[in-house]
């Protein structure tokens, strides 16, 4: 949810008739403030009398915050105990008086409220301390160790070199790598320009023509070849731009060789038409890459729309889609929407709102992504060739005002639900999910095939077993610490984390010292 957040938002302010340019004025942003919580003022009006302006409880109803809910505090549990009531004790229920989509986005603000969500809190500027000394885990013992500190507080890919080294990319900054002892080298010379104009928008930093992921092709020791993902950015390539004056962008996909400190070597692997760069910025662009063992390479694309809900169902667009081509940009004959007239034949799958996460499970030979839902509705998602993931026709969240995700009637678009993949796991709230990693290694040998996965608002480090694509198991390895934006496994199977923070972005690993039994 977190990084997308102020995506809803700007879409508020800027929406403008269907079909007409969207332009805006970005500057003018900065000023901009957040709609109103539609669901907050549901509560004030139908429970704060009871359970509280603050759900700290009231002399005619319990606390429904630091206080155990006797029938449950999952979403489920809350909704069913918000419609049925207990009327026995006094609490009516409000099926008759509340459709289910109000019961469940009562059910959602009050769980958001338990676990101390704050929508307009970001955690840029949270207190940031790395934890010391030993960490016990289920499995592991394991330490922290600073690789590097001092980056650009918006770093967002890294990815481990065989000598030890890391290459890195700073949003803002562009292309660099970190030596295997820690020292930053100066930005690789001639790779694509990522631009550091950024500007803030409720509370987050945006901007167009940011750097995102590195990846190294899977034969890296014998080609040599590096892939960068990033926002192109233009002036004047399109209407859009033409008529408002101002830059535009959109997801680019190039490969590479660095020599002697130097981006050489460049071939574009895919690019989109002109036409469809807009002011969108890319806070919410995916940006991810992902290799499986048969040649191909997936990346994803987020809502870079002229609005979040616009064009992510349409196949002509490359909005909120899933990506597939051959590793040398051809696109394969079997892509799904080969032959399908005016589709984007590189795409594999559609309906994303914003893929943070992508990785390819080796063991599985199976495609899977983390993706932010809007306030709610996180997903990690099995990625399957020609599915729709259903943004913005459904999702188990809803939107930053606690209306229903509904853009089906205002799109026209009829759709049946079963028709819609459900995500394998569901996270409302929303901890906004980010990047993830299959692990496997020797280092953490009982994590062998678990999820590692970061988390920007909540700040936590997570591990989950899926057992037959259900989540059997999940554990806190790290809380409330910070935000992480990337995660890899080194050559001997330490984890390095990414961080996000505005003090400096910073580069940490996890080590093992001990198995536990």
């Amino acid at each position: 949810m977190l990084a997308s957040a102020a995506c809803g938002v700007f879409n508020a302010a800027v929406a403008q008739p269907e079909g007409a340019p969207r332009v805006v004025n970005l500057r003018e942003l900065n000023m901009a403030e957040a709609p109103p919580d539609l669901v907050a003022r549901l509560y004030q009006r139908e429970c704060a009398v009871c359970h509280g302006e603050a759900l700290q409880g009231a002399p005619q109803g319990t606390a429904l915050t630091g206080a155990e809910l006797l029938h449950g505090d999952s979403i489920d549990e809350i909704a069913g105990s918000t419609a049925k009531g207990f009327p026995d004790r006094g609490m009516p229920g409000f099926s008759a008086t509340l459709s289910d989509q109000q019961i469940r986005a009562l059910a959602l603000y009050i769980s958001e409220q338990r676990q101390g969500t704050n929508l307009e809190d970001f955690r840029y500027n949270a207190p940031l301390e790395i934890p010391a000394g030993t960490i016990e885990s289920e499995h592991h013992d394991f330490v922290v160790e600073t690789v590097i500190d001092g980056l650009d507080p918006l770093p967002f890919s890294i990815e481990p070199l065989p000598d030890g080294g890391l290459l890195l990319t700073e949003k803002r900054r562009g292309l660099s790598i970190v030596s295997a002892e820690g020292e930053q080298s100066d930005l690789i010379r001639g790779a694509p320009k990522a631009w550091g104009d950024s500007f803030n928008f409720v509370g987050q930093p945006m901007g167009l023509g940011w750097m995102m992921e590195v990846a190294l092709h899977p034969d890296y020791a014998n080609n040599g070849w590096v892939y960068l993902h990033y926002g192109d950015r233009c002036s004047g390539c399109n209407d859009l731009s033409r008529q408002s004056g101002q830059d535009v962008s959109m997801n680019k996909l190039v490969r590479g060789r660095i020599r002697d400190g130097a981006w050489v070597d460049e071939e574009v692997l895919w690019q989109a038409d002109h036409a469809h760069y807009t002011q969108m910025p890319e806070i919410a662009a995916g940006g991810r890459i992902a290799f499986d063992g048969d040649g191909y390479v997936y990346f994803g694309v987020g809502i870079k729309g002229p609005m979040e809900h616009i064009g992510i169902q349409d196949l002509s667009t490359p909005y909120g889609k899933i990506m597939r081509l051959h590793d040398d940009g051809r696109v394969p004959a079997a892509n799904p929407y080969v032959g399908t007239p005016d589709a984007e034949p590189a795409i594999w799958t559609y309906g994303h709102r914003n893929p943070q996460g992508l990785e390819f499970n080796h063991d599985s030979k199976e495609l899977w992504s983390t993706e932010m839902g809007p306030r709610g509705g996180d997903e990690i998602n099995l990625i399957e060739p020609g599915l729709n993931y259903g943004w913005p026709l459904f999702s188990l969240g809803v939107n930053y005002t606690g209306t229903p995700v509904a853009w089906g009637r205002v799109l026209g678009i009829e759709f049946d639900l079963a028709d819609i993949r459900q995500p394998l796991v569901d996270f409302t709230p929303a901890p906004a999910l980010s990047s993830f990693v299959f692990y496997r290694g020797d280092m953490f040998p009982e994590w062998n095939g678990d999820i590692i996965v970061g988390t920007l608002r909540a700040s936590d480090l997570l591990r989950m077993r899926v057992t037959d694509h259900q989540l059997v198991h999940q554990e806190t390895l790290l809380e409330d610490v910070v935000r992480f934006r990337d995660i890899e496994v080194g050559a001997a199977g330490e984890i390095y984390l990414l961080l996000e923070h505005d003090s400096g972005g910073q580069i940490i690993k996890l080590v093992s010292t001990s198995v536990r039994p």
